[in-house]
């Protein structure tokens, strides 16, 4: 059973507690939004961390790797692993730099990744693809069974979660609000936005005139 997000003395949030999320939603609606997630474990003694395409997967997170990477290799044989999603939503500015900092939306998972294989692989794959690029599943080549063979299809389960959310004006230090020189300077927020730019078609599109397609087009974020 999937616990309450933060429930766990890991996943509690010690460190600004009221930007702590409890709100499973929430935390779906951020996995949802992001499109890279970094995972991290410790091999022979040294931790590494890997950025990996991702998709969630009702209370689970899905994703990929070679199976000649190292970390991969010990993610499949249970190595305990953190698996982190954050997404940046703007720059904060203070009256001083020490209180300045980001709006920022990010996920922890806790736990130890299994193993997908068969019908169950292909339906990640699927699944990871439909996040990463919607619509393009139904057009491109599937994997072939070398490609397939060469790949690790890992899937962590959200049971150990930990949400963090920041957002809202500068929290400036009292003294710098009534200074005769610090209060005279702009202070605020500066929103940062994600967006797709134009398609850029491969020399062998732009030889054979093949149109851009639609569900290209309709991508938004």
């Amino acid at each position: 059973m999937t616990s309450p997000v933060g429930a766990t003395d890991r996943t509690s949030v010690r460190r600004f507690p009221e930007k702590a999320v409890k709100d499973r939603s929430e935390v779906n609606a951020i996995l949802d939004a992001g499109l890279v997630a970094h995972v991290s474990c410790v091999v022979d003694g040294q931790p590494f961390v890997m950025p990996v395409g991702y998709a969630r997967d009702g209370d689970r997170v899905l994703f990929h790797g070679s199976t000649a990477s190292r970390l991969f290799k010990n993610l499949a044989a249970g190595q305990a692993c953190c698996f982190t999603v954050t997404l940046l939503d703007g720059m904060v500015l203070a009256r001083s730099a020490f209180e300045s900092s980001m709006h920022y939306r990010c996920v922890i998972a806790l736990g130890s990744c299994v193993v997908l294989e068969g019908d169950e692989k292909e339906a990640a794959l699927i699944r990871i693809t439909d996040h990463l690029l919607p619509g393009r599943t139904d057009e491109a080549r599937k994997a072939a069974p070398k490609e397939s063979k060469a790949t690790l299809m890992l899937a962590l389960n959200l049971d150990e979660v930990s949400c963090k959310v920041s957002e809202g004006d500068p929290d400036d230090v009292p003294s710098d609000l009534t200074d005769p020189i610090y209060s005279n300077i702009w202070a605020g927020y500066v929103p940062m936005k994600e967006v797709f730019g134009e398609p850029v078609a491969d020399p062998m599109t732009t030889e054979k005139n093949i149109p851009t397609p639609d569900y290209i087009k309709k991508w938004k974020r």
